[in-house]
């Protein structure tokens, strides 16, 4: 074979060494960029035309595509198209840069799947604080592994999830889109689903983001700067990204829009090239979040235009931008100005071909489009257990589980809504903001899985209020629309009608229980209550559902309120007279069907909450590992959360007892803190208990949290049953980033709480670590581990 690259036989390295010793810099330049187009069978593809893509005459495009391309930005994803259909005009693409391009380099697809393969007729699963309320990786590796099949039978070889940030203010719209707020949880759930996703060939892509500290930004408002040090970023921000790339062998990693202290991420050649590649040893390729380059020039101003904004950016460590050619276009004349190299540009040429050789692209260019099957039965079913196992009891005065018996009074704007079920990044949600629509019959809510559980008869609606009156697409404006955003003036688009209020209370009067959903609509750019660039200034339920909570309180019929939402919210002093107050997240399609399981009792409560609900607004950001000095002196009145990062309740109740650690020091170079204690069903019904162990360093170098999760565990039980837990944490974990910037550990004692949440602490012991302060290495142990033995019944 005169063509190296094309022989299988011969090495990735060889192969890419061949290909590039052949290719113009216009055709490297093509490897680095991608381009968003509406794809057709018969080959007539189009530019998406929008703010993120711009625009493109036909032969301008053919111009462009006649030079290769690194990626095509989502090709299924982007509108309601018929999978096979979607998958042959991506094979008629691929055609295209297979047999008539010069080299003939097959183009990369990648689609959007952080809470399922965002293309119709994909299983659509819970949102990904949902994934983090069920404090189970082996599930969420199944999540991901479900996700990755349909992603690869549509022809996806990279998907855009998971999101990695650590939650830390509940104002923030893509809070829905994280795991929670407790840096250890984010990182053992992130790095199950990327072992689900990507397999273990990695031939499907998982892709981190947002790299690093996007959560943490000013007021919790979407692409505002981040103002924190280097020992909050590494301990908090980057450890998960850590743990997914270090234990996942993550395949890609997308840097974040804002800047750190005044340094814009996507410029950032600290964390894309030195940490990221350098310290961690990350072999994948990192990608552009959409027009993240074009920022540098068109809002931060780093940059004088759009060539020296793409220079330098994959001068720092980028290797493909998305989702078109803002700026990769113009990477020529940056080239011939002395802004980057050629070295530079093959080196990352390299990264982005040696990635195609490894996931056999060459080899299989093609989706099989009559291999299709979405929604099989094992996918609808993983979607339903988490679900199931998300659903987090808060508060429960003993109606619940709920009698089979009892008229059930269901009220609430997102009682029957099938879009109130789901994320930002679900399919039906995210066509919103283009005005388009997707098939929601599938979607069980509330209101129809109560139905099915309890008998239509038994059960009475009424949606006493509406959140949005009409869903409207497109931001009012963004940054840069406007000379001086700080003087615009925007109109609230909540519902202000309260004209179906009475007819609520006229159902919750005339039943035993009234069940109210309220929360809220995700959706994009201000088009919902929630989700990216839909940030709050309150914890208030949006619009007037706090009136009509109110309102059904006031009858006097025990009320249970159920929260579909995407961040936690305050019930205006209600939560005291409340029947019960359950947390079911966005729950995907089987939403409807895993609450109504578990408030009938039918499947056992397990869900613990993944962030904290803060008092009220004046307390965020809140979070339970915060230092002690953050409630203020004195303590603020607001300060705190009734309901605490891993609470849940269950319908039974469980002792912790007997609780020791094997050795009250441990050696801090190899050693590990094991702790163990016995759990027993002490109720009358089988349950799920979630032990968790938290860690607090007594004296340290520097401040530390006043709390720290280190291990966990989930343990079912029959009643009068007990099991022994033990934790085995490294003593590498009981780390922090010192005074030369690296991780070390410290000897001295160390505080172990062993409890039901992070408040619910229910045996405290210590430890000490001895020898001398240790630099991790690169390799440092990272995770813990729980074995649960089953113990024998007590006559």
């Amino acid at each position: 074979m005169s063509e190296l690259y094309k022989d299988p036989s011969q090495s990735i390295a060889d192969r890419v060494d061949d290909l590039i010793s052949r290719m113009s810099i216009d055709e490297k330049i093509g490897q680095m960029h991608a381009l968003w187009l509406i794809l057709e069978e018969n080959g007539d593809h189009s530019i998406r035309s929008d703010q993120f893509t711009g625009a493109a005459d036909p032969e301008t495009l053919k111009q462009v595509m006649s030079n290769g391309l690194g990626q095509i930005t989502r090709p299924l994803g982007t509108r309601d198209i018929n999978a096979a259909e979607g998958v042959r005009a991506l094979n008629r693409l691929q055609k295209f840069f297979v047999e008539e391009t010069r080299l003939g380099i097959p183009v990369m697809s990648h689609e959007e799947c952080l809470s399922g393969m965002m293309a119709a007729g994909a299983t659509l699963f819970p949102s990904s604080l949902a994934f983090g309320a069920t404090w189970n990786p082996e599930l969420i590796e199944k999540v991901g592994k479900d996700i990755g099949d349909e992603c690869r039978m549509l022809g996806c070889h990279q998907g855009l999830s998971p999101v990695l940030d650590v939650a830390r203010d509940a104002r923030w719209g893509r809070t829905e889109e994280t795991f929670g707020e407790d840096p250890y949880l984010v990182g053992v759930l992130a790095t199950a689903y990327v072992k689900g996703l990507q397999g273990e060939s990695r031939d499907l892509l998982a892709t981190l983001k947002h790299f690093a500290g996007h959560s943490a930004s000013e007021g919790g408002r979407n692409h505002a700067p981040v103002h924190m040090g280097w020992r909050e970023l590494n301990d908090t921000f980057l450890l998960p990204f850590e743990m997914a790339i270090k234990l996942g062998n993550a395949g890609s990693v997308m840097p974040a829009y804002h800047d750190i202290d005044g340094e814009p991420v996507h410029a950032s050649k600290h964390l894309l090239t030195d940490i990221l590649r350098g310290e961690w040893g990350f072999d994948g390729i990192v990608v552009a979040d959409y027009v993240g380059v074009s920022l540098l020039y068109q809002h931060h101003g780093v940059a004088a235009d759009a060539a020296a904004a793409a220079a330098m950016s994959y001068s720092a460590g980028l290797d493909i931008e998305l989702p078109g050619d803002d700026c990769g276009k113009d990477l020529k004349k940056a080239q011939q100005r002395g802004e980057i190299s050629v070295e530079k540009i093959d080196e990352i040429v390299c990264r982005v071909l040696t990635e195609k050789f490894r996931i056999g692209l060459f080899e299989k260019p093609y989706a099989d489009d009559k291999a299709i099957m979405l929604r099989s039965s094992q996918a609808v079913e993983t979607a339903r257990e988490v679900a199931e196992q998300s659903v987090t009891i808060l508060d429960n005065n003993g109606i619940l589980p709920l009698s089979k018996i009892a008229k059930v009074a269901v009220i609430g704007p997102t009682a029957d809504d099938p879009l109130a079920m789901l994320g930002d990044y679900s399919f039906p949600v995210h066509l919103i903001q283009n005005n388009l629509s997707a098939e929601v019959a599938d979607i069980v809510t509330p209101l129809k899985g109560l139905e099915q559980a309890l008998g239509a008869a038994q059960v009475t609606f009424a949606r006493g209020c509406n959140i949005l009156d009409t869903r409207s697409s497109g931001a009012p404006v963004f940054p840069g629309d406007v000379d001086d955003s700080t003087s615009l003036e925007q109109a609230s688009s909540l519902s202000t009608r309260l004209d179906m209020i009475p007819g609520a209370v006229a159902a919750a009067k005339a039943s035993d229980v009234a069940i109210v959903c309220v929360g809220d609509l995700s959706g994009i750019f201000q088009c919902g209550t929630v989700g990216e660039g839909s940030d709050a200034d309150t914890l208030i339920l949006p619009g007037v559902q706090q009136q009509l909570l109110d309102a059904v309180v006031a009858t006097g019929t025990p009320t249970i309120v159920v929260l579909t939402s995407g961040r936690p919210y305050n019930l205006g002093g209600q939560e005291d007279h409340l029947a019960a107050q359950v947390m079911a997240f966005f729950g995907g399609e089987q939403g409807g069907t895993a609450l109504a399981s578990v408030l009938t009792g039918a499947v056992e409560p397990s869900g613990r909450l993944p962030l904290s609900i803060p008092h009220n607004v004046g307390s965020v950001p809140y979070y339970y590992n915060h230092s002690f000095k953050s409630s203020g002196t004195p303590v603020a009145r607001h300060f705190g959360s009734r309901y605490p990062f891993g609470h849940g309740l269950t319908y039974t109740s469980f002792d912790y007892a007997d609780a020791v650690v094997e050795s009250d020091s441990v050696d801090l170079e190899t050693g590990e803190v094991n702790v163990s204690f016995t759990i027993r069903n002490t109720g009358s019904r089988a349950g799920v208990t979630v032990p968790q162990l938290y860690v607090r360093d007594v004296l340290a170098s520097y401040v530390r949290p006043v709390k720290e999760l280190k291990a966990f565990g989930r343990v079912s039980l029959e009643p009068g049953k007990e099991t022994r837990v033990t934790f085995s944490v490294p003593t590498d974990m009981l780390c922090f980033t010192g005074a030369e910037g690296r991780r070390i550990v410290e000897p001295g004692d160390f505080d172990l709480m062993i409890g039901a949440s992070s408040n619910d602490i229910r045996h405290k012991l210590s430890v000490a670590l001895t020898g001398e302060t240790r630099t991790l290495p690169r390799d440092w142990r990272m995770v813990s581990h729980v074995e649960i033995q089953t113990l024998p019944a007590i006559a």
